[in-house]
Order: C-alpha cells, then structure tokens, then sequence
C-alpha cells in the first residue's frame, strides 16, 4: 500500500494512474468517487468551508475607520435612500449574489435538511468567486411550514425580502415542483435578476455540448432523435431550450418514473404544480411512446439527469440507438452509466457532470460567466435567450481551439471562456431589453476579464504568502487508502 500511496500528487491530476494495477475500468471509477468524497469531508474540516468575507477597501489610518463606518456612511445611506439604484455603485451589490436553496434536492442526495445544502451553496460561491469575479453568499433556509410541508411561497416570500442586498439570486437544490413556481414567480415579481442553476444553468450547458457533439456526428438538431431519462428541472429545462435552439419537439421523448411523458399522461395534466411537464406532454412524443428503453431505439441523442447510476441506463439500450449515438448521462455523484461502459455499448460521444471524465457538461460553466454578464449590465431578469446565448458561447470557444469526441465543451481551467461568455450575455440582455446599463461588448469583455483576474490573482496571492495552506499530504493518502479498501 505505501507504494501506492506515493503515487498520488497535490494537483490530483493523475488519478486514474494512483490505483492498483488489476483495478477494473469499473473499480476505478467507485474508487475515484469514493477518494474524492472523502477528501472533500477531509479537507472542508481543515479549511472550516471554503469561503470567507474579507474586505476590499484598505485601512490607511485610524480615520479611515470613520470613513468606512460613522460619521462618514451616512452620506452613503442617504444617497441610497434618495435613488435605490444608487447602491449598486455605493456597495457590493452590483457584484454579489445570493445563492438561496431549502435543500431539499441535494445534488443526488435527496433532501438534506437546510443545512446540509451548506457544502454546495459554498461550492458555488467559490466558483462563483474564482471562475467569475463575482462574489456570493450562501443562504440555506427552512421552506417547512406550519402543516409541515415544504413551502414554495416561503421560498418566494424570503427571497423578496432580501432582495435589496443583492444584484442577483442562484436558486439552488430546490425539489420538484416546488421550484417551478418559486423561479417563474420571482422571475416576473423580483427586479433583480432570479436564476436556477439546476435548470437553467444545466439546461444552458448541455445544450452547447449538444451543439458540439451533434458537428462532431454531423447531424442536424432539426432531425434528430432524443431520449431523455428523468422529467426533473433540469431535463425539462433541457428540452425547453432544445427545442428554442431549433429541435423538433416530436422528436422528443421524455420518461419519468412512471412512464413516458405525452398527452395522455392524466396524472400530469391533473397536478396542476407540474405545469411545466404538462408543457411536454402535449409538445413531445406524439406516439405516446410508454418506455425509455423503447424511446431509446434509433434514437440519435440520450440526456440523461435521473437517478445515480452506475447503472440506471442499461448497455443494451445505447447499443440499440442510431448510429453515432450521443450520451449525456449527468446524475450526480455517479452517472446513470459510466463513460467507458457506454462506450463498449456503441455511443461515439459520452458526457457526464463530473470533471474527473471527458466532456464535464456541468453548469459551473455556465453560471459564474452568466451571472457576471447579467450583473454588469444590471439586467433585470435572466432571459432564456441569454441563457441560449451563453451555450452558443460555450460552443463556439471550444470550437475555435479545437473538439473531438473527448473534448466538446470548455473546462473549468480554461480563463478566457468566462469573460466570452458573460460579453455574450450582457449584449443579449441589452438586445432583450432588460438591462439597466448599456456597454458596448469590447466593454464588458474588458469588465469581465478584469473581475476575474482580480479574483485569481487574489487567491494565488492567498496561496503563494501562506494564507491560504496546503492541504496536508496524510490527507491524501488517507482518502486514498480509504477509497482502495472500500472497492477491494
């Protein structure tokens, strides 16, 4: 064991290289979740969480404390209180944002209690933080109320009350159908921008790696066939934009846990907290087909945001896909099926949500770059136009530096593809008209890209003078050893 042990690295850039030689594809695939679930426990300890409030303006002398604070603030409050609008410049609100979620749809965890959604919120915080320029706060809060049920008007009214400290709001985690009605009603009632990453933000990038992988297989949008695993935010979000970006929506079958999604679905139709299921019923599957395995057949695309695999989506049903066969299968921690799995099943392009497998479709691509475009422009809502524009945004970066069959979206290391993108908002915020500031997109490139060198030059600068420590090496190996024992 000690041998193995020294071959693990800081960077944790070889992982697939750190496990015994005889490991399966299979058993290295459990080991590495089991490794990085435990480092990330690990290591949340050393650090107490990831992210921490420090200031932005400087203490020159004992009198700056009075600028800051009273007497000096007052003129600040006064200013704000005369015109509202003036706090975007007088204070961080132009740049923060609050990440709101009840945490009751925990990545595949399920409901985890208000603060078990914690390691998340502050996850996107951090990237927020780091791949965006932009700053974020955690806001894990109780929707249960008096009858005991979780309450999506508890959410809504929360969310308004806070309002005023932010210049945009990340919903997060927040169970079905519950977040349905929390999104598009503080869409239409709030005046900043109201978001939900795990429709919108997933939504947006699966569809820019759908665009590349669909050039890659040389098929049109217009004419494929896809099937789609789970009727959640997410995948309905996924299909909206499909079919805004140009699918045919009777292209389309979606399944649920019950069955197929099409018009005679009375279930659906009858629960009136899944409008927007019903929207896919009556657009999609007009052969009422009832099956994911039968959606399956000759079917070109499968997008897949259900249960945590491995083995949720069976190799014989990617093997009776079209070929060329592209496979989206995005449950978190594990996918429905591994990459290598549904290769020897026949599909030419695999993705996941996870950034230890090619082709991480993942929305921490999509939502520090869209949430900083909106915020420049102080748009007043995130439309799904700019939302549809980021992924063409995502796209189109990737194809300019070239893709393959293992590379078809950016990754999180590549710098220039926030600032390309948030640009890219921001201009479609301003053609949508919901922006409260015009800037030209060589200026808000420029606005973008200064944000978040800041924000990576801060963080190095953290690391380099002892600030911010490195985790110690035992750590690593602890993890390592615990995830060996736990697949032997």
């Amino acid at each position: 064991m000690g041998s193995v042990m020294e071959k693990i690295n800081l960077k944790l850039d070889n992982l697939n290289e750190v496990f015994p030689d005889n490991f399966t594809d299979e058993q290295i695939a459990k080991a590495k979740t089991a490794f990085l679930k435990k480092l990330s426990e690990s290591t949340h300890k050393f650090y107490g969480g990831k992210i921490q409030t420090a200031p932005k303006a400087g203490v020159f002398g004992f009198n700056w404390f009075n600028v800051w604070y009273t007497p000096g603030v007052s003129k600040v409050s006064t200013t704000i209180r005369d015109d509202n609008d003036t706090s975007f410049d007088l204070s961080n609100r132009g740049n923060l944002v609050g990440v709101v979620s009840d945490s009751t749809r925990v990545l595949g965890d399920g409901d985890c209690t208000p603060p078990g959604g914690l390691g998340v919120m502050e996850g996107k915080a951090f990237l927020m933080k780091y791949l965006g320029g932009v700053d974020a706060v955690p806001l894990c809060i109780d929707s249960t109320n008096e009858k005991g049920e979780k309450d999506a008007d508890k959410i809504i009214d929360f969310v308004k009350m806070v309002q005023s400290s932010f210049g945009a709001i990340n919903l997060e985690d927040i169970s079905q159908p519950n977040c349905y009605k929390v999104l598009d009603t503080l869409r239409e009632e709030c005046d900043i921008p109201v978001w939900h990453d795990d429709a919108q933000g997933t939504a947006c990038v699966t569809l820019a790696g759908l665009i590349n992988a669909l050039k890659l297989a040389k098929k049109d949008i217009a004419d494929v066939k896809i099937a789609m695993l789970g009727a959640g935010a997410a995948n309905t979000t996924i299909a909206r934009f499909i079919i805004t970006a140009g699918g045919n929506p009777k292209n389309i079958i979606m399944c649920d846990s019950k069955g197929g999604l099409h018009k005679n679905r009375e279930d659906i139709k009858n629960d009136k907290a899944f409008y927007r299921k019903w929207e896919l019923c009556e657009a999609t599957n007009p052969k009422c087909i009832e099956t994911f395995p039968e959606a399956c057949k000759n079917a070109d695309v499968l997008i897949a945001l259900s249960k945590p695999g491995p083995d949720t989506v069976k190799p014989e049903w990617i093997s009776s896909m079209a070929d060329k066969s592209i496979v989206f299968t995005c449950a978190n921690p594990v996918p429905e099926i591994y990459p290598y799995a549904a290769k020897k099943a026949g599909a030419f392009i695999t993705a996941t949500g996870r950034g230890d497998f090619p082709n991480q479709v993942n929305n921490s691509l999509g939502f520090p770059g869209i949430l900083k475009g909106a915020l420049m422009v102080r748009a007043k809502k995130v439309t799904d136009n700019m939302a549809i524009a980021a992924a063409k945004s995502l796209a189109q970066y990737a194809e300019e530096r070239g893709i393959n069959t293992e590379n078809i979206v950016p990754t999180m290391d590549e710098v220039g593809v926030f600032s390309q993108e948030a640009a890219d908002v921001a201009m479609q915020a301003i053609e949508d008209g919901v922006a409260r500031v015009k800037l030209t997109r060589e200026e808000a490139f420029k606005i973008a890209s200064e944000g978040i060198d800041y924000s990576r030059s801060m963080t190095k600068t953290l690391m380099n003078n002892d600030f911010i420590k490195e985790p110690p090496q035992e750590l690593l190996q602890e993890a390592l050893e615990y995830a060996i024992k736990q697949v032997q």
